[in-house]
């Protein structure tokens, strides 16, 4: 199996939709009011967001993007206006990571996780 897409609900898609552009992502399906979906501009997995007339309780989704660059990335985006919760720090999982909410409050966390992404050292071997 291969991940293909995650899908995250929202209330306004065209907020939405503006939101994620600006993350660098690029729309690809645009069926507004209910749904639009993005290719991430590496590799090749894709993300949607589709309407709901009610957000979900609790924590919610979280949707990780790996950025190679990470330090870089996040200081593009706060320049374009992105604010983030937490800005780029080391993880004791060895990932360094940073996290923001998109407009509906979905949990998005840009990180880069080099070797440890799959390999961390307590991975299971078989």
């Amino acid at each position: 199996m291969n991940l293909n897409q995650v899908t995250a609900p929202s209330l306004d898609l065209s907020k939405a939709i503006s939101f994620y552009q600006k993350l660098g992502l690029e729309l690809i399906v645009e069926v507004l009011p209910h749904y639009a979906r993005f290719s991430c501009p590496d590799g090749n997995s894709t993300f949607s967001i589709h309407k709901v007339e009610e957000l979900q309780k609790g924590e919610g989704v979280h949707v990780y993007f790996e950025c190679e660059d990470l330090d870089k990335k996040v200081a593009d985006l706060i320049e374009k206006g992105i604010q983030f919760d937490e800005k780029p720090n080391d993880k004791f999982w060895l990932w360094r990571e940073a996290r923001l909410k998109d407009t509906d409050g979905n949990q998005l966390i840009l990180f880069y996780g080099g070797e440890n992404r799959i390999n961390p050292p307590w991975k299971i071997k078989t």
